[in-house]
């Protein structure tokens, strides 16, 4: 079969020789049971590897971040969280459905948290205002931006200091850690709990880890039950979540040259205005001075040609580099794109 070049997201890789041997040979038990040695052993690994205590498999990120919702807060509850952030914009409101809880969004130019941002938005401890008792944060943002380290520890120490929670939604964490040139476990100490995903960059084919404390996560696991997401010979997922933690995550600064190289490429395309600014991970982001019909007519054409992209979303249209795209792959896409352009 012909190979289809798909830059929509990094959620599109196939998984990887090894991990289809590994899913294959997994031995599995009844994950409920806790007695499947092959998630024992991923949770163990990535606890060690976030610095966290402990670590739960999930099936997704929306469901390790809605766990964390729900562990660290009671209902009525007010949670601080970025105006564009996946809990926010992109999880259905879950928050409100399962764990009652308001989401009270900061705007940023940005979409970093400052800490004066989490100041200013901590509730008053009065009778008409809900508790503030939690604050979600993102690293690396869904912009391609990695948060810096010195900003997540001081928004780290302000949210302990109002006495909240902080949960990271870290679905590309290994990405950032790769941007900043530091470790997971540098960028989870900034939190008290953190879900990165195992099937985006990582190339698993299903599943998200969250950790924290033994206690927490004693709790999300009784949640994960009540939300439907207690698996049982889950092994043959958990497999390949191994083999992402100990042979994929080294390999995330190829994609994110990759991207680098795409943004060159296609800011010498006439009219293509690409976002550089602040960008380090595996994502390109532009805007096409061209007709509407003409953009909208994009990702069509490049399906005929063999390549999978999403259309324009928000103003701008994003290329994301993954590892089943070479930077032979992108070069023909760019080339692509010039050429419908060109008409």
């Amino acid at each position: 079969m012909e190979k289809i070049i798909d830059i929509r997201s990094d959620t599109v890789t196939q998984p990887t020789q090894e991990m289809r041997r590994a899913m294959a040979e997994a031995p599995v038990g009844d994950d409920v049971y806790g007695d499947d040695p092959t998630v024992n052993r991923l949770e163990a690994l990535a606890a060690q590897r976030v610095g966290k205590e402990a670590a739960m498999f999930v099936p997704s990120g929306t469901m390790g971040n809605q766990l964390a919702i729900m562990t660290h807060t009671r209902r009525g509850d007010d949670v601080i969280c970025g105006r564009n952030s996946h809990v926010f914009v992109h999880e259905v409101g879950a928050a409100a459905v399962l764990s009652g809880v308001t989401l009270d969004p900061v705007d940023s130019r940005d979409d970093i948290i400052y800490p004066g941002m989490v100041e200013r938005a901590v509730r008053e401890d009065d009778i008409h205002c809900p508790p503030t008792t939690l604050l979600c944060v993102e690293n690396a943002l869904a912009t391609g931006r990695a948060v810096p380290l010195d900003v997540a520890r001081k928004v780290y120490a302000t949210a302990k200091g109002r006495g909240l929670q902080v949960h990271m939604d870290g679905a590309r964490l290994f990405n950032a850690a790769a941007a900043l040139g530091c470790s997971a476990a540098d960028i989870a100490a900034c939190t008290d709990s953190v879900m990165f995903c195992l099937s985006k960059g990582l190339c698993a084919p299903v599943g998200s880890i969250l950790a924290g404390t033994e206690e927490f996560i004693r709790r999300a696991r009784k949640n994960r039950k009540i939300l439907g997401g207690g698996m049982r010979q889950c092994g043959i997922l958990a497999a390949a979540g191994i083999v992402a933690l100990e042979k994929m995550t080294g390999r995330l600064t190829e994609d994110h040259e990759n991207a680098a190289w795409l943004r060159e490429r296609l800011a010498k395309i006439p009219g293509v205005q690409v976002k550089s600014d602040g960008i380090q991970i595996n994502m390109v982001f532009f805007t096409l001075d061209y007709p509407d019909e003409l953009v909208a007519s994009l990702p069509g054409r490049f399906l005929e040609r063999g390549v999978k992209i999403n259309g324009v979303s928000g103003g701008e249209m994003r290329f994301v580099t993954n590892h089943d795209v070479t930077r032979e792959d992108l070069a023909y896409a760019a080339d692509c794109l010039e050429e419908f352009l060109k008409g």
